[in-house]
């Protein structure tokens, strides 16, 4: 069981978890996120540090500092209990504040991040303590390791963590940080933003669990984005291809990178509600569950780059040459079209582009547009879904479509449009596709 920043995020919703963590009748691992807003506190902290602005940085650490004697006052009650999460708090606190005096480093700011999480799972067992809740705290740090390319190593997390749990079998309940990771130095690392559900995702396959489940404040993946669109619904069930589409192309109630893992090992993933823990939500199986369109999802952000060259586009090893280039920057193409005189390929990271477009000027003329959004309509089959094209399209025709990706997936079709046309196209999709307006 997965819980994000704004299910932890006040001692209530803290309250509230507790009793949902101990309704299960199976052994449970519970994966804790950050405090909500500890995270971008955090960020703010390290960057400070790096522009050497120490001052700055004091004050940060400071108010975050109130903050969490305030929350503790809140969230536990008995005099004993209080003063162990003080010294919690003042533990982490000393730490940033020791770190103040030394040289900031590139080690050093996965350092400041990880304490989020450090905080929010020993507090949480305080709560858990007091209560009298039988539990135990599992280090992520002992168990959770990317290798050298930052992915991580399921087979060694597999060995570490059924270690652990072996050796506390009598336990039934056990609260393990999200997001953080030790690298292949043996570093404190993590796994990068949204890394809460991949560390659920990950931890579900090591242990073969019977469900992974991931509660947020919104019940389960819905078809499009409720903070756009006025009327939105839930979708039941789903695949996990459907889903990894969606979690890619932006849907933000889940992370890309955390379907793999319960893929691989086929763990049902089910997406909850800590507010309305009745809601039904979404599960995600191998299994679709029906054939047709399932939801929208925007992805911001975008840039878009087309090559023109009516002399090489058609000889042998251009596209190759191309991708060479992008893979060179280790920068992953979104969307890709061609046609005899041109090719167009869309990317979210744009840390190379100078570099990129330079490299890309002796194949012909490089032109980009920034500020492009991807729309993807996701469902199982949607080609074969009758007046499917004809519905989409027909949505639309007041919308200038930069872009059109369709057969690259069965379960996908994706279509590039300026961003300030985002809003617009999503509610007149919301119409069009689904009836809901």
């Amino acid at each position: 069981m997965k819980f994000g920043g704004t299910s932890v995020g006040r001692p209530e919703r803290m309250h509230h978890i507790a009793g949902l963590v101990t309704n299960s009748s199976e052994p449970t691992i519970v994966v804790l996120s950050a405090l909500s807003g500890t995270t971008n506190a955090l960020v703010e902290i390290g960057d400070l540090m790096a522009k050497g602005d120490r001052n700055g940085a004091k004050q940060s650490i400071d108010k975050l500092e109130a903050h969490y004697q305030d929350f503790i006052s809140q969230l536990v009650k008995k005099p004993e209990i209080l003063d162990k999460a003080k010294a919690i708090v003042n533990e982490h606190f000393e730490f940033l504040n020791i770190i103040l005096r030394i040289s900031f480093s590139e080690a050093l700011s996965k350092d400041i991040l990880a304490q989020g999480e450090l905080l929010s799972t020993k507090l949480f067992c305080s709560y858990l303590e007091e209560q009298g809740i039988d539990h135990l705290l599992l280090p992520a740090l002992e168990f959770m390791t990317i290798d050298t390319y930052d992915e991580p190593q399921i087979g060694s997390i597999k060995v570490k963590l059924t270690q652990l749990l072996d050796k506390n079998k009598k336990k039934k309940l056990f609260v393990t940080q999200g997001y953080i990771c030790r690298n292949a130095r043996g570093e404190v690392d993590n796994l990068k933003r949204g890394g809460s559900d991949y560390s659920a995702s990950l931890i579900a396959a090591a242990i073969n669990a019977s469900v992974c489940e991931i509660w947020t404040d919104i019940d389960g993946m819905h078809n499009n984005d409720p903070r756009i669109v006025k009327k939105t619904v839930p979708v039941e069930q789903m695949s996990f291809d459907e889903a990894a589409e969606l979690a890619y192309f932006g849907a933000k109630i889940l992370h890309p990178a955390s379907i793999w893992p319960a893929q691989q090992y086929n763990i049902p993933v089910k997406l909850l509600n800590t507010m309305q823990p009745e809601a039904k939500g979404t599960t995600i199986t191998a299994e679709a569950g029906s054939v047709g369109v399932k939801a929208v999802a925007a992805k911001d952000n975008i840039t878009a780059i087309r090559i023109k060259s009516s002399r090489m586009l058609l000889a042998y090893g251009f596209l190759r040459k191309i991708f060479e280039v992008f893979e060179k920057y280790r920068t992953p193409i979104d969307m890709i079209t061609t046609s005899e005189v041109a090719v167009s390929i869309t990317i979210d990271n744009t840390m190379h582009l100078p570099e990129i477009l330079k490299e890309l000027e002796p194949f012909g003329t490089v032109e980009k547009d920034d500020d492009q959004t991807i729309i993807s309509v996701v469902g199982n089959q949607i080609g074969l879904t009758e007046d499917m094209i004809k519905k989409l399209f027909g949505s639309i025709m007041n919308i200038p479509v930069r872009m059109v990706s369709y057969g690259g997936s069965p379960h996908n079709i994706s279509l590039l449009v300026p961003a300030s046309y985002k809003t617009q196209i999503l509610q007149q999709l919301n119409k069009g596709m689904f009836g809901l307006e």
